[in-house]
């Protein structure tokens, strides 16, 4: 997630000597201008605050409509393995997109990459208004158009979040993240789903993409404000398997740790609303879902944001990891709304925990060296080339068991199984989490 001046900032209180190729402590000590003033310690600068924004209105405008998405799907064609691959089309999709323009973001303009992000997405909406109740005919290349809009914006994003934030403010960045899009969840679904029901399907789904088409357009636009980056290197395109092939390089675990993230991201990203839905017969009721579980979702990322240090992460993504799986449980003793609220309120509370820690060390990782950090480009490649190989397979595990059957047991435990998978992520992130930076 991450401009040319941060890139000169000096950090307030650092009274360390300088430690060899630390790319955050060589970047903080580089001099600033005698007019500006130095960032205090921690402290979030204006271009961490405008990609902030820019963050929020992409999430506000996907919570608006994003959330019914797959509901308009199902309410076309009732099909879980339709979902599951219009699904797995916006996962592959995004991954190729991921590998294609980490060349442009490493050697040209990566503010355009993002914006045009930001544009396909519009794009994407204003091609489900113009399909109409066809749209689930045409999944594949729907999915595809979400998987290339996804791509462009996340890997802009990260490269540019990677490089406004360091270790001393990442946790913060990260919780503030979280925070506001909580607070975009709180109100946009719940709005979406009184539209919906009030105005009726078509002027009601209609309505709410529309909006959500011209908040992407508002990001655009904002996301001029934020400088220019500069551009250095060249891009490797094979970087992700040289770098897996290195005998003692951290990423092997690190790798496995994100595929196991991806997992429970690819299905559950999905399969809780409709779950909702389909138990309610309600888009008012997956708002109200949505607006309650964002509230605690909100409290959660400040209090992760403000409170998790890094001597802490590993105790905390274990936590978080333990009860996100604990949570799934009352699954087994009846599917329906109030266990569903009671799930959806333990994710709001402890996932916070879990993927805070998991965010920041990764990216201090890439931060770790000099080298590394000039090559921050590829490694948030094969970040998320890792996260969407645990997506793509972890759909591909939905469909397999969802066309074979359907009964309640069999998808309790299918959620089970692959909500299981952060207790493996924290498994192999859990040496990198005990690495301290001073």
């Amino acid at each position: 997630m991450h401009n040319d001046e941060s890139m000169q900032r000096t950090q307030l209180g650092k009274g360390k000597e300088r430690q060899n190729g630390n790319y955050f402590e060589d970047r903080d000590k580089q001099p600033v201008e005698d007019n500006k003033p130095e960032a205090k310690k921690g402290r979030l600068d204006s271009q961490a605050i405008l990609l902030l924004i820019v963050h929020t209105l992409f999430g506000s405008a996907n919570a608006l409509s994003g959330t019914f998405v797959g509901v308009y799907l199902w309410k076309a064609k009732n099909d879980y393995a339709l979902i599951g691959w219009f699904t797995l089309a916006t996962h592959l999709t995004m991954a190729v997109t991921f590998w294609l323009a980490g060349k442009w973001v490493k050697e040209h303009n990566k503010m355009n990459c993002l914006r045009i992000g930001v544009a396909i997405s519009a794009v994407f909406y204003m091609l489900v208004l113009w399909l109409g109740a066809n749209s689930f005919q045409y999944f594949v290349w729907l999915g595809i158009v979400q998987g290339i809009s996804a791509g462009l914006f996340w890997v802009a994003f990260n490269v540019v979040y990677f490089e406004v934030t360091d270790p001393d403010n990442r946790d913060r960045f990260n919780g503030s993240v979280g925070l506001l899009g909580a607070g975009a969840g709180i109100v946009a679904p719940w709005i979406s789903g009184l539209l919906i029901v009030s105005l009726g399907d078509i002027k009601g789904y209609r309505l709410i993409f529309s909006i959500s088409l011209g908040i992407f357009l508002l990001g655009v636009v904002i996301s001029f404000f934020l400088k220019k980056r500069k551009v250095q290197g060249t891009y490797e395109w094979m970087f992700p398997i040289r770098s897996l092939r290195q005998a003692e390089t951290p990423w092997k675990r690190v790798s496995l740790a994100l595929v196991f993230q991806g997992v429970r991201e690819g299905v559950f990203g999905f399969m809780i609303a409709l779950l909702v839905y389909i138990s309610t017969s309600s888009e008012a009721s997956l708002g109200n879902f949505v607006l309650i579980t964002s509230a605690v979702s909100l409290v959660s990322f400040w209090a992760a944001g403000r409170f998790i240090k890094p001597h802490f992460r590993k105790v905390s993504m274990f936590i978080g990891a333990a009860m996100v799986v604990a949570i799934i449980l009352p699954f087994f003793w009846k599917m329906g709304y109030s266990t569903l609220l009671i799930f959806g309120l333990g994710s709001a509370l402890f996932f916070p925990m879990y993927s805070v820690p998991m965010v920041s060390a990764v990216f201090d990782l890439i931060g770790s060296t000099e080298a590394s950090a000039k090559q921050r480009e590829e490694y948030i490649v094969l970040r998320e080339l890792a996260l969407n190989v645990g997506r793509v397979c972890g759909v591909l595990l939905f469909i397999g068991v969802i066309s074979w059957s359907k009964t309640p047991l069999v998808i309790n435990v299918l959620l089970l199984i692959i909500g299981s998978s952060p207790l493996f992520s924290w498994y192999f992130m859990k040496k990198q989490l005990s690495v301290i930076k001073t």
